[in-house]
């Protein structure tokens, strides 16, 4: 399609919309954007239900790309690894990676969003209509339905297009569903989420090592904490929903105490208000989306979340959705019809998410079990040797030159080669056959780049 312009709404004013919008304004679209929240950026943070978000390279370059990464990088905390909470004490870093830059960021979601609301806002031809709540779509007629909330009166719009960005719970994906003009799967995980908080010291200053994602594997559960500007961290318990040691099991303030204090002792001591907020604040869900196709006809798309939510175990759903946007803003580029750009847009993309959330769902187990055997650890220690020896060969980090698809790929080909170089009685790294590794590498991992 030319730059020539029309009108595009968009309903789901987070990061995905927002960012979205921004990409349509400078190709002279007019964007209507539709939320059914409040405007963020005066209205305060929602309380227990927010995962701090990882920003990595891949969603970097997406906002570079966008033009608007001045606006976000100031709000950005490094973490150069995870810092893993033994639960018989003492801790243990394992890097994501051994260059400077390999880092992945913690950034609130609140503030994020409110930035990239503020660029959006500030563009000409970029309309935010806070309190619009879509409510169906009519296919037929090509038109949808929104709820001016503050009115409360129903506002009739053509689609041609209408994306929706409005995440994992999408109105519109269920709708289309329930039309049979898509099919969708939400699998819900069998665990849920508890967000708790480790506040700062009496002078502002984080108690804990701050350029790390802290992590308690402790089997069937886990906690992480993820740091903030203020000084304080973000505390997320992982947890079965249902079963023996649960949150549905966990209702009494002696039994929450005794299970937080066993499973966590040196966390516990930085956090005050750790039962009241175990008790009040609410259970999150965790779960995937998968739907296909993504769209139908010229009318109305899934982008981001609502086409493909992934659990939050491998720091990437918000990177994933950033680099729709991406992909979306260049097949614009490539045809003449917003089907044809649909059309492309899902059949490029969709190989790419299934395989960030098969990666999520695995690095769960990783996160929660796997980081605190010794033999993984041997592994990691080992994955940035052999990255170090080949870097054209042996992949540690994710990059956004490379494809999920391909980082999957090579993923397995990579978990293979480390379970077979320390199999038996190799305990260190200097207990490595490297000239064996050279070979295998160089056999069975082409270069990148």
């Amino acid at each position: 399609m030319n730059d020539q312009g029309g009108a595009v709404r968009i309903i789901g004013a987070g990061p995905t919309g927002a960012l979205l919008a921004i990409l349509l304004q400078r190709r002279r679209y007019t964007v209507e954007l539709y939320e059914t929240r409040s405007d963020p950026r005066t209205a305060a943070a929602e309380s227990g239900r927010s995962i701090n978000l990882a920003l990595a390279d891949r969603g970097i370059h997406a906002l570079q790309m966008a033009g608007v990464f001045p606006d976000i990088e100031r709000l950005l905390l490094p973490m150069r690894g995870r810092l893993i909470h033994h639960l018989g004490g003492g801790t243990s870093l394992q890097p994501y990676g051994q260059r400077a830059n390999e880092l992945i960021y913690s950034i609130s979601r609140h503030k994020l969003n409110q930035a990239l609301l503020e660029v959006a806002a500030r563009q000409p031809g970029v309309t935010v209509h806070f309190e619009h709540r879509f409510e169906t779509a009519d296919f037929d007629a090509g038109t949808a339905l929104i709820r001016d909330l503050r009115q409360d009166r129903l506002l009739n719009i053509p689609m041609q297009p209408l994306l929706a960005t409005d995440g994992a719970g999408s109105s519109m994906r269920r709708r289309m569903t329930s039309l049979h003009l898509i099919d969708a799967d939400e699998t819900d995980l069998e665990h849920g989420y508890k967000e708790l908080s480790i506040p700062a010291d009496a002078a502002g200053r984080h108690r804990m090592t701050h350029d790390a994602l802290h992590i308690w594997p402790r089997g069937n559960y886990m906690l992480i904490a993820l740091p903030n500007e203020d000084g304080s961290f973000t505390a997320t318990l992982f947890l079965a929903k249902h079963g023996g040691t649960s949150f549905d099991s966990l209702t009494e303030a002696a039994t929450i105490e005794e299970f937080l204090v066993r499973s966590f002792p040196d966390a516990c001591a930085l956090m005050p208000n750790r039962v009241a907020e175990f008790q009040n604040n609410p259970v999150g869900f965790l779960g995937t989306v998968s739907a296909s196709p993504w769209a139908h006809e010229g009318m109305a798309a899934l982008i981001g979340d609502s086409a493909h939510a992934i659990v939050p175990f491998h720091g990437q759903g918000m990177n994933c959705c950033f680099e729709d946007c991406m992909e979306f803003d260049a097949c614009i580029s490539r045809h003449t019809s917003w089907k044809s750009v649909f059309a492309e847009f899902g059949a490029l993309r969709k190989p790419d998410t299934d395989a960030i959330a098969a990666m999520a769902l695995d690095n769960y187990l990783e996160m929660r079990e796997r980081v605190a055997h010794p033999k993984f650890q041997l592994q990691q220690a080992l994955s940035l040797e052999l990255e170090r020896r080949f870097p054209q060969r042996f992949m540690v980090m994710f990059h956004h030159e490379i494809s999920y698809r391909t980082a999957l790929e090579r993923g397995i080909i990579q978990a293979e080669l480390l379970a077979e170089l320390t199999a038996g009685a190799v305990s260190t790294l200097a207990d490595v056959d490297f000239e064996r590794a050279e070979r295998e590498v160089c056999a069975r991992l082409k270069p990148l780049l």
